[in-house]
């Protein structure tokens, strides 16, 4: 008999070892004077676990919180509060931060070679971080993820405007946002943006190199036409736009239904941090899927 299927949004015991630290813990309720709850009172709090696996199979699969299975969950809107707890405590962010640490001191982050890029999704019921979506001929609501990743395409910064917003705009806020803070390289040279023809312009150029980069703005003509006449030459830039395509594979991302910017933001930390941990150089699965 064959291996049985494991699920896109089963967790694995390597990765729960991960997570489980960086859980926020709840404060204990306080005790009122006039009542006391009797001993076995109340719900047994959610499983940590089962939560986390939850949050992971609504960002895999795309699907409503309401529309959590109830057999293998439990109740949704407890997910969700936890969710949102979570949110608050900033654990996804940290986990992000903590699958970075770990693929840079295990891998090494490719810090020579970085790629800059936004893009926009489809944002029909969100109430923040929206403008009209100029791929849609500017009729409907969008957001854009404005990325920055390094040589191998692991998330480093990541932000979420409104699709209308240009992304020479948000340029340096992508740059001052990056995750960890690199050493100062030895030399200039060790230190390449790579973007496409929409960062053209003086002030992109001027805040790449005010933070220390070596501008290569190309339109992907120019990129291809280079690479025929100069072979040992390397195309670079698409590993951004790769690193999009892995986060339109956590469906929750693919179209916007989040209406806070902060819960459609840690959703994306969320995707960055699993990305992060898969690039781990290790004989193990850190996630399925």
């Amino acid at each position: 008999m064959g291996k049985a299927r494991v699920e896109a949004w089963e967790v694995s015991e390597e990765f729960w070892k991960r997570v489980a630290p960086l859980i926020p813990q709840r404060a204990p309720r306080p005790v009122q004077r006039e009542y006391v709850r009797k001993p076995g009172g109340g719900r047994k709090p959610k499983d940590s676990r089962l939560v986390f696996e939850a949050i992971v199979y609504v960002l895999r699969t795309g699907c409503q919180w309401k529309a959590l299975p109830r057999e293998r969950f439990g109740s949704a809107s407890a997910v969700h509060k936890r969710f949102l707890e979570w949110e608050r405590g900033g654990f996804f962010l940290a986990l992000w931060q903590a699958g970075l640490a770990e693929y840079d001191d295990l891998e090494g982050i490719a810090w020579r070679w970085q790629s800059v890029e936004g893009a926009m999704m489809k944002a029909p019921l969100a109430q923040e971080a929206t403008g009209p979506n100029p791929m849609d001929r500017g009729k409907k609501n969008g957001s854009k993820r404005h990325l920055l990743v390094d040589g191998r395409g692991v998330p480093l910064s990541l932000i979420v405007t409104g699709a209308n917003r240009h992304d020479v705009s948000q340029l340096e806020a992508v740059l001052d946002a990056i995750m960890v803070k690199r050493p100062t390289p030895p030399q200039r040279r060790h230190k390449h943006l790579c973007a496409d023809a929409g960062y053209t312009g003086a002030s992109a150029l001027q805040t790449i190199e005010a933070h220390g980069y070596i501008p290569h703005v190309k339109g992907r003509g120019q990129e291809v036409t280079e690479i025929r006449l100069l072979p040992h030459k390397r195309a670079r830039r698409w590993i951004v736009e790769v690193a999009h395509s892995w986060f339109n594979r956590f469906r929750k991302l693919l179209v916007r239904y989040e209406k806070l910017e902060r819960s459609f933001l840690v959703l994306n930390h969320l995707a960055a941090a699993i990305i992060a941990v898969r690039k781990v150089p290790l004989d193990i699965n850190i996630i399925y899927g």
